[in-house]
C-alpha cells in the first residue's frame, strides 16, 4: 500500500487525542469570536488538506524522501514536536493564554509543513502553506478578543 503514509496517520492520531479529550470535556465546544470567514474557510480547506495528506499519498505529487537521513528527521522532528504538543496541551490544559494558543497551533502547523518539506511531498506543503497562518491567526485573535471582554 504505497498510497498510506502510516507514521502520518499516526502522527496524525497524536495531534487528535488531546482535541478529543478537549471536545468530550467541553461540550459547548469552541466558541469562534473572530469572524473572519474568508479565513476560516481557508484555514478549513488547510485543515483538511493537511490531514489528508499526511496519510493518503497521491502518486507522482510529490518526489519522496531524499536520503535515509530526511526520513530519521521526519521522525525525529514529528516526536518531538508531537511531545511538546501533548505535553503543552496536559499542562496548560485549563488555562486559556496567547502562549496556549500560539503554541497548540504554531506546533501542528510545524509539524505538517518539516513533513511535507522531508517527505517533499508537494500537496502537503502547499496544504500547510494554506493552514499555517490562518490556524494561527485565528487562535491568537479568538483569546485576544476573549482577553477583551
Amino acid at each position: 500500500m504505497n498510497w498510506i503514509n502510516f507514521y502520518g496517520l499516526a502522527f496524525m492520531l497524536v495531534i487528535m487525542i488531546p482535541n478529543i479529550i478537549f471536545a468530550s470535556i467541553n461540550k459547548d465546544g469552541f466558541q469562534n469570536l473572530w469572524k473572519n470567514k474568508f479565513v476560516e474557510v481557508l484555514e478549513q480547506i488547510g485543515r483538511m488538506g493537511c490531514f489528508g495528506f499526511m496519510v493518503f499519498i497521491i502518486p507522482r505529487c510529490g518526489f519522496g524522501f531524499s536520503p535515509d537521513e530526511s526520513f530519521s528527521l521526519y521522525l525525529i522532528v514529528n516526536v518531538v514536536l508531537l511531545a511538546a504538543y501533548c505535553l503543552i496541551w496536559i499542562i496548560c490544559f485549563k488555562r486559556n493564554s496567547i502562549f496556549r494558543a500560539l503554541a497548540l497551533s504554531i506546533i501542528p502547523s510545524v509539524i505538517f509543513l518539516a513533513s511535507g518539506i522531508l517527505s517533499r511531498y508537494i500537496p502537503l506543503i502547499v496544504a500547510a502553506v494554506i493552514f499555517a497562518p490562518c490556524h494561527i491567526a485565528i487562535s491568537y485573535k479568538n483569546v485576544e478578543l476573549e482577553t477583551k471582554r
